[in-house]
């Protein structure tokens, strides 16, 4: 079997597992107001709930007031036309239909319920979906195929008085729209005498091309082809919705087409767009090669022919993305928060402008950092935005909103547009991003990970994933035949990934050139030349050493070891920076934003002086992730409440760090709860610099305390614990706990690979 049936295999099974461990499928239904007392209860069911019941009764619109149809979207398919794979059924929908919904939650704080439907007929599907109307906020249609699609979104737009709207047509139209006005800016060229010829005649090709006319293009300057090749007004094949684009014409073929036109949109299949046929267009053609997986040309490949040609696909490894994420959640958001009747023309055209004007503006840091660009600016490798940046949802559902009211079909009526933007901003608030804005971050420039406990199975997943994703470069230490076994065992591919074992005779000249160089370090602190050449046949001083002499760029360890185990040795080898302590700090992923907590794990009590690094540290460490640190200095008493010796010092260290680093907001001795809960603050410490923003950087005034709250928290399942991060250190070396799940560790690679970038910027 070749490596390549071995690692679609374990793709295969790692899709599968990812569905079906621990609880099957990827959604749950929390509830968000209280229930843990028989008064909850009483008020949240039997006999409390029948007064909300009596209100809508006597008024229906009140079901907005007091239940969630608000933000309730239904994402609804038959299974008929199902991504790539065709018609595979209701119930093999319902994993996309489940994934839908996880869009919707993590980029615009909309709740779905996902519903399969059993039937293929079209007039059964209208009257269960129309029946679902009460329930619902709004109907995404997904997944249904052409041209049933067309005559039930028509339908339920006129028969039903909330959003519907069939995703797979509209909104890649709506992206692909903002692309076309963008890309025609940069070339200069007028969209109403553009030639355009269309690749594909299914729903997202005419819908896109509906809508191109929508914005100006003469219908009678495109052309469209499907399998049997161009529509045209002689064939007898043709539904009533390709009719519409069938032409008079000599034409025949996509080669013929293409001759002189200005853009290739294809919604087709792979490698039909040839280098021949992009020679043959005009000046500074556009192209997008939409179909996925693969595009109808490739992105390399169509560079490489013509120079002046602006590219799009649909895949995230290239500039120009067409990702329908762009869209969807922020027109749902926009069209429910004014409880629009309909997804009108107007809301979408509002959609494509405000999409294509995000593109030109100056993009914010936090996406630079994501994907790893000094400066992103508009131009031909950048028409649209990019799906992590935060300002769609403040870009595109206002605009959304905006237009439902100003064409008539909004029940809501929203006058403070900027408190608007506010409340969008804190319902998603900041934690959402942070580790996508990471990975993403890594991606861009994989770094040299060593693991040192490589024989361990949890280990070699995640370098598999890291490696598979594009986040590290795995180096593995550890016993090579163990690590090749558990490999086979549990089918794991890594590739040329090396393997290195330290004890083996092939390690025999590295140990010699470690122990040297780990020798020189510590002859004065007690290592003879003997007891460096025994400590970096151990595998964390070899790794460590491979870190040292720039062979690798980052080091994870700790699964199997007590933290000191490998903090001790990072300490003897690498060493802090210049005039610097170590400290370490937990990310705390709460339900809101994030939560940076420091020293949590390796000064114990540390002096003022020793806290101001501390804070200073985790500071400059939360702003590598591109969010403004806001400090609060943790203790048990507020602003001098208390004269014992502890509260003393962390007054003095919040003194000497304001003295030190004034342009960073931070304050205390300060409880926590006052620190993060702004209604106490500001009713008895309203002169705290806190006043700025809830803190998100928490000093401890000891290393028990930290420890304490990061285990609590973690524990509680109120917050997801990423770390411990290691401050200070020369170069990236990264602790894991105990006993880290697969994830914990990817997300320590994540953050060791971000670190080492980081460091190298610095050098540079």
């Amino acid at each position: 079997m070749s490596d390549k049936t071995d690692k679609t295999i374990q793709k295969r099974k790692d899709a599968l597992d990812y569905h079906a461990l621990d609880r099957p499928g990827k959604i749950e239904v929390v509830p968000i107001k209280a229930t843990k007392t028989q008064r909850d209860l009483a008020l949240a069911y039997s006999p409390g709930v029948a007064e909300p019941c009596l209100e809508i009764a006597k008024n229906v619109e009140d079901v907005y007031k007091y239940t969630a149809k608000g933000n309730l979207v239904a994402v609804i398919s038959n299974g008929t036309a199902v991504l790539g794979l065709g018609d595979i059924g209701a119930e093999a929908s319902k994993p996309v239909m489940e994934g839908k919904g996880i869009l919707f939650k993590i980029f615009a704080g909309i709740d779905v319920f996902d519903i399969e439907v059993g039937t293929k007929n079209v007039e059964e599907f209208i009257a269960v979906v129309k029946a679902l109307e009460p329930t619902f906020g709004g109907v995404n249609l997904e997944d249904i195929k052409a041209p049933d699609c067309f005559e039930i979104e028509e339908r339920l737009k006129k028969e039903m008085q909330i959003p519907v709207m069939h995703d797979d047509q509209h909104g890649t139209a709506i992206i692909s729209s903002a692309a076309l006005l963008n890309a025609l800016e940069i070339v200069n060229k007028k969209i109403d005498q553009i030639r355009v010829v269309v690749s594909g005649a299914g729903a997202s090709a005419i819908a896109c091309t509906k809508l191109y006319i929508e914005l100006g293009v003469k219908a009678e300057n495109i052309i469209m082809c499907d399998s049997k090749g161009v529509i045209h007004s002689g064939r007898t094949d043709l539904d009533k919705y390709k009719q519409v684009f069938a032409h008079d014409t000599p034409l025949r073929t996509l080669e013929e087409a293409i001759k002189g036109a200005d853009l290739f949109l294809g919604l087709s299949k792979a490698d039909v767009f040839t280098p021949e046929m992009l020679l043959s267009m005009a000046d500074n053609p556009i192209v997008f090669a939409l179909a996925n997986p693969n595009p109808e040309i490739a992105y390399d490949l169509a560079i490489a022919t013509r120079k002046d040609v602006i590219m799009a696909t649909g895949r995230s490894d290239h500039p120009n993305q067409v990702n329908n994420v762009l869209g969807f959640p922020f027109i749902f958001r926009g069209a429910l928060d004014v409880r629009a009747k309909e997804i009108n023309e107007a809301m979408k055209l509002a959609a494509v402008k405000a999409i294509a004007e995000l593109a030109t503006k100056p993009v914010p840091d936090i996406v630079n950092v994501a994907y790893n660009q000094k400066n992103l600016t508009f131009g031909r490798e950048y028409i649209i935005p990019k799906p992590l940046d935060p300002r769609l949802l403040t870009t595109v559902a206002p605009a959304v909103a905006k237009a439902a009211i100003e064409s008539g079909v909004a029940r809501k009526v929203i006058n403070d547009w900027e408190e608007y933007e506010k409340e969008l901003r804190l319902r998603m608030g900041s934690n959402e991003n942070i580790i996508r804005v990471l990975v993403s971050k890594a991606k861009q420039d994989p770094q040299k990970v060593i693991f040192v406990e490589a024989e361990n199975y949890k280990v070699l997943k995640a370098a598999q994933i890291v490696q598979d994703e594009g986040i590290a470069k795995p180096i593995l230490l550890g016993n090579i035949e163990k690590i090749r076994q558990v490999m086979k065992e549990y089918s794991i591919d890594l590739g040329n990934a090396p393997i290195i074992d330290p004890l083996s005779e092939d390690s025999l000249p590295m140990i010699e050139k470690y122990a040297e160089i780990l020798f020189e370090k510590r002859k004065r602190r007690g290592f003879n030349l003997y007891e460096a050449k025994r400590a970096v046949r151990e595998r964390i001083y070899y790794g460590l050493m491979m870190l040292e002499t720039g062979e690798a760029d980052a080091v994870v360890s700790g699964l199997e070891r007590k933290y000191e185990a490998t903090v001790r040795p990072a300490i003897q080898t690498i060493g802090a920076e210049p005039n610097t302590k170590i400290s370490g700090m937990y990310m705390m992923l709460t339900k809101n934003e994030p939560l940076f907590l420091a020293d949590t794990t390796v000064i114990q009590n540390p002096t003022a002086d020793e806290l101001v690094g501390i804070a200073y540290l985790a500071a400059q460490a939360v702003q590598q992730y591109n969010i403004q640190p806001r400090i609060a200095f943790l203790a048990y008493s507020n602003f001098g409440s208390s004269d014992d010796a502890e509260p003393r010092t962390v007054r003095e260290a919040v003194r000497k760090f304001k003295e030190k680093y004034p342009h960073i907001i931070a304050d205390g001795e300060i409880q926590a709860n006052v620190a993060l809960n702004p209604e106490i603050l500001s009713e008895n410490y309203p002169f705290s610099d806190l006043m700025k923003g809830r803190p998100n950087i928490l000093v401890f005034p000891n290393l028990a305390s930290g420890n304490i709250a990061y285990k609590l928290l973690q524990e509680l399942k109120t917050a997801e614990a990423v770390g411990p991060i290691l401050l200070g250190m020369k170069k990236p070396v990264h602790v894991l706990q105990l006993g880290s799940s697969v994830r914990e560790i990817v997300n320590m690679v994540t953050i060791a690979v971000v670190d080492a970038q980081e460091k190298k910027k610095k050098k540079e």
